[in-house]
């Protein structure tokens, strides 16, 4: 397929958003394959079972609390710290005895990746784009925990080589398969609160340490951690126990912060239901910006331009401004005394011309702030069984050869530009020091007004101390660097010792 300006992909979809509008459930996410039946169960590798992976593969693999699916299984499993994953690993081998392990997914995908259908990659964020990638060039099927990677770029790789590979795949923001998410849409997509103009979303996160200057402290590597595993394709740095396991999300090498973990499931239902392709503008501001920690809070505002309107409703610019770290947006007008803005981590607050909609974390609990509940036609489809599950429904359909497969709540065509949206708000935080609201071309995924010779640093330590009662500074900061090549890192990391991501599709 050629490439489609930005133009004429906003008028093939003014077509496509009128049919979906109208369109029974049981037709939504369709998809083309001409692959030929396969039979015999779906034999799965994992990477990364010792943290979120766990609740995944526990996802795919339990009908009920000892009663397991017939249909699956799983012949490696690879996590890079062996005694965090040990009670997980040790539970799967008793279910299935022949299941290898590993601490490196190199070799596991050496040994194993032939054979297998697909891929469940639950590590930690800096990993998830190579190791995605590489299964989905050998055409396996991939669910990969969110955020689905950590920059554009990789956002965008994996949404083409899916389409390429032609699998079944799912972003882990396993509110995309609740009822939360689609109501919200469907209220939208009905006119029933108007044209949306402005969204506030937040989340109480982060739970982990974050806003920290890199330690100096080495402590010695764990015999059953692969620290050079775990480092993968980020710069090498001494092991200390403060980046894992679980605190990796706060560390930039590593993660995104509570923007990249969180806003993978408040802001989809945002992304959804107001048909968001690329942002036009990006801004970010944050509690002092540090060179390797991700921010104690921070406040993103991402400008969207029209899009084409559906048949109930116009969809005009809007203006997404996300926070996190305890700042919770303004309370709308009208909202009720002592109600509470946070539902299960956060929220998203629509503004329209007519009503404001609520929706909680995960899509969950969505309601409108004058009380009325719409009764709204029901075009989304409904997910029958669970998030994962729904992802081994759609392998079975691939493999059952049926050319119409249904595809996931969070297939990669959606997760990948949607995760785009997550990791422009990463960017525009690291780079507020150019004090400039950023303008982005999407479809050449770079900044189009950052000055020639701009240049951009950040803190290594804030040196704060009381000396004889008063407040002290002593600041320390990186040395200036050229702002169009640190943006240009950004949006496309380079890839450390010896990793490399396929080439990116036409």
């Amino acid at each position: 397929m050629k490439d489609m300006s930005r133009r004429s992909f906003l008028k093939a979809g003014t077509a496509a958003t009128a049919a979906l509008a109208m369109a029974p459930a049981d037709v939504l996410g369709k998809a083309k394959s001409k692959k030929k039946a396969q039979t015999g169960k779906i034999k799965i590798l994992a990477v990364g079972v010792g943290g979120r992976g766990h609740a995944v593969i526990n996802g795919i693999t339990f009908k009920g609390k000892d009663e397991i699916y017939d249909d699956i299984e799983f012949i490696g499993m690879c996590d890079v710290d062996q005694k965090y994953a040990k009670g997980v690993i040790d539970k799967y081998k008793k279910l299935f005895p022949n299941m290898k392990v590993y601490n490196d997914y190199k070799k596991m995908y050496a040994e194993l990746l032939d054979e297998a259908d697909a891929v469940v990659c639950g590590t930690a964020d800096h990993t998830h784009a190579i190791i995605s990638a590489e299964a989905l060039v050998a055409k396996k099927h991939v669910y990969c925990e969110k955020p689905l990677t950590r920059t554009v770029y990789e956002s965008r790789l994996l949404t083409k080589l899916a389409a390429q590979a032609g699998v079944a795949t799912q972003m882990g923001n396993q509110g995309a398969s609740g009822e939360g998410v689609n109501i919200a849409c469907e209220w939208l997509w009905n006119g029933e609160i108007g044209e949306v103009t402005r969204v506030d979303a937040f989340t109480d996160r982060p739970i982990w340490p974050q806003g920290l200057e890199r330690p100096t402290e080495e402590h010695e590597i764990p015999s059953t951690l692969n620290w050079d595993a775990f480092i993968g394709p980020a710069p090498k740095r001494p092991y200390n126990s403060i980046y894992h396991p679980w605190n990796f999300r706060g560390w930039w090498d590593f993660g995104t912060g509570a923007l990249g973990d969180m806003a993978c499931h408040i802001l989809h239902p945002v992304f959804k239901a107001l048909d968001l392709g690329y942002p036009i503008k990006a801004e970010g501001s944050s509690t002092p910006l540090m060179s390797d920690c991700c921010p104690s809070a921070q406040v993103v505002k991402l400008t969207y331009p029209a899009r084409n309107n559906r048949p109930k409703v116009a969809m005009p610019e809007v203006v997404v401004t996300w926070s996190d770290g305890g700042i919770i947006p303004f309370r709308p007008e009208g909202l009720a005394i002592g109600k509470d803005l946070n539902v299960s981590g956060g929220g998203a607050i629509f503004y329209g011309t007519k009503d404001i909609m609520i929706v909680g974390c995960y899509g969950e609990k969505p309601y409108l702030v004058s009380g009325r509940v719409p009764n709204a036609p029901k075009v989304c489809r409904r997910v029958k069984e669970n998030h994962q599950r729904d992802w081994i429904r759609a392998i079975k359909e691939i493999r059952e050869g049926n050319e119409n497969w249904t595809k996931t709540a969070s297939d990669f065509s959606e997760a990948g530009p949607f995760n785009e949206m997550v990791a422009m708000g990463v960017v525009a935080t690291r780079l507020q020091g150019l004090n400039q609201t950023l303008e982005w071309d999407g479809e050449n995924m770079r900044f189009t007004n950052i000055p020639e010779n701009a240049t951009v640093r950040s803190m290594l330590k804030d040196g704060f101390s009381i000396h004889e009662g008063h407040p002290t500074f002593d600041k320390k900061w990186t040395e200036p660097v050229n702002a169009r090549q640190f943006a240009a890192e950004l949006i496309k990391p380079t890839y450390h010792n010896g990793y490399a991501l396929p080439e990116m599709p036409a």
